[in-house]
């Protein structure tokens, strides 16, 4: 069947069913698994690919998944040749992944008769715990080994038979075999979906014309993204922003960026940010890459395609070795969770410089990590538990900031206080919006959120955390939102502050108490707090 004229029409209707190939593998993905994590907050993402491992769709999930996912399709394409009834994993985060409990499962589609791959699938999902030095493989390390299992691309699943013993190796050093199991089935079974559905379309409409329908979508995604560039000023533009530090250093790290715009084409250069660090910020370059695709999105009209033709008019530069381009065997596991935030940060801080007016002022600015393990008495096995914690976005020229929600590189959800303590002996003694947190101006950044745990059996925690130094900024005169902050309270002690970054033991009575930063302010006010113009 020869391939249909690429009209509006046409392009709108292949662009939603590439999408809801993507999204129905999502759905699968959440109501199978067996974490909180996945099944309650939606640390997921899933996407389609083509034949040659771009990004040809995706479901509306995780940013910070979806714009390194490829990368990582492309070392399984590599790496390991996949027949029909395959799956290969990997959660390398030197081989296009982000951080190791960000596990990464692709599969290949094919058309009938055919031995070579028309397009892929793809699902990424973080795992509460895969090894390591502390429980949620979360921690304040400084190596990649101390971060836990290091996957390479790896068949998992071979003509539709799964490989028990690659699995039970990776159970093996994982705190949590039994959930982790349960989690890895959903994947597979996300997988299986994409390959039905996209096998299903290609029935219907023909592969022919499904490959070149994919092709015409990352046409139209590279045109409006040129068309979206070529509306901004030309001229260069810089911003610098920093993190509280890594974990084993309280010295700020600053990253730094520079964009270049001319006509339709932007090049974007963070050579000039700070080296990789001993702690465990560093960012991959598939992360830097993602936070890229994400702020070029924000450019781009509601409704538009989201895949590899985004990034065709965008020329990125990172030095090897820096914060955001770290080399192996760098400590990563931050760097995907906080780094990227900063790295959203500047680029809509120097974009804000290039359109005074069309670009929000900072949100909270971190993804306030917390993991939690130890034993639970109640089942008599161990429990690993991972959560991110929302907080305020940044105000804007139409109006003011939400309160208690996930921000830029994640848009997950807050876990819900009943399945929270279902799976963990823990009780929530408070969740609420975090008062008068957000910054001040004509328009208020969005507060955020007060969380107070108790803890009901002796555990490890793992705090990972930013924008405790100082707040997120604001833009056009707001001030900016107050930083966050944590504290341990125990019974018959004074309140003892805690910093963004550390490891810690509860006892049965402790309280951990966490305060997410508010997002910046918009406009001019009174304000002890400066926002930055």
């Amino acid at each position: 069947m020869a391939a249909p004229r690429c009209s509006p029409i046409a392009l709108q209707v292949f662009a939603h069913r590439f999408a809801a190939a993507a999204e129905e593998m999502g759905g699968t993905l959440m109501r199978a698994a067996f974490s909180p994590n996945i099944k309650e907050r939606r640390d997921f993402s899933c996407a389609v690919c083509d034949a040659a491992g771009g990004l040809a769709a995706q479901a509306a999930h995780i940013p910070v998944h979806l714009g390194s996912m490829p990368l990582s399709v492309l070392a399984v394409m590599q790496t390991v040749p996949l027949d029909p009834g395959d799956m290969a994993v990997c959660n390398d985060p030197f081989r296009g992944g982000t951080h190791l409990p960000d596990i990464t499962l692709v599969a290949p589609v094919h058309a009938p008769g055919e031995t070579t791959p028309r397009f892929y699938v793809a699902n990424r999902a973080h795992h509460a715990d895969v090894g390591g030095m502390s429980a949620g493989s979360m921690p304040l390390s400084t190596s990649l080994f101390q971060e836990g299992i290091i996957i390479p691309p790896l068949r998992l699943v071979r003509a539709g038979e799964l490989d028990r013993s690659l699995l039970s190796l990776i159970l093996a050093n994982v705190r949590t075999p039994a959930e982790r199991e349960g989690d890895f089935a959903a994947q597979v079974m996300a997988n299986l979906a994409g390959v039905a559905r996209l096998q299903a379309l290609m029935s219907e409409h023909g592969p022919d014309v499904m490959t070149a329908m994919a092709a015409a979508l990352q046409d139209y995604a590279e045109a409006l993204c040129r068309s979206a560039i070529a509306a901004l000023p030309d001229g260069e533009y810089g911003f610098e922003d920093v993190l509280d530090g890594d974990g084993v250093a309280a010295t700020d790290i600053p990253i730094r960026v520079r964009l270049r715009i001319q006509g339709d084409a932007m090049e974007i250069d963070f050579c000039d940010s700070a080296d990789q660090t001993a702690g465990s910020v560093n960012a991959v370059r598939a992360i830097t890459l993602s936070c890229v695709l994400y702020v070029l999105r924000c450019l781009l009209p509601d409704g538009a395609p989201t895949n590899a033709g985004c990034l065709r008019p965008v020329t990125l530069r990172t030095r090897p070795g820096s914060v955001v381009d770290a080399l192996f065997p760098a400590a990563v596991a931050g760097g995907n969770v906080e780094t990227s935030q900063r790295i959203v940060d500047v680029l809509l801080g120097a974009l804000a410089q290039a359109a005074p007016g069309r670009f929000p002022a900072a949100s909270q600015g971190t993804m306030n990590n917390l993991t939690l393990g130890g034993l639970d008495s109640r089942r008599q096995q161990p429990f690993a538990y991972y959560e991110t914690l929302a907080g305020g976005h940044g105000a804007s020229a139409a109006g003011p900031g939400a309160s208690g929600v996930h921000s830029h590189m994640t848009n997950t959800l807050n876990t819900p206080v009943e399945a929270l303590e279902y799976a963990c002996p823990v009780r929530v003694r408070r969740l609420a919006l975090r008062r008068e947190s957000g910054g001040q101006g004509r328009y208020r950044g969005g507060d955020g959120l007060v969380r107070e745990l108790e803890a009901l059996e002796a555990m490890e925690a793992t705090l990972l955390g930013e924008r405790r130094t100082r707040g997120p900024w604001g833009v056009a005169g707001g001030g900016a939102g107050v930083p966050g902050q944590a504290q341990l309270l125990r019974p018959g002690q004074p309140a003892a502050p805690l910093p963004g970054k550390i490891r810690l033991h509860l006892e049965p009575g402790d309280v951990l108490r966490l305060e997410t930063p508010g997002g910046g302010g918009y406009g001019h006010v009174q304000s002890p707090r400066d926002g930055v113009d």
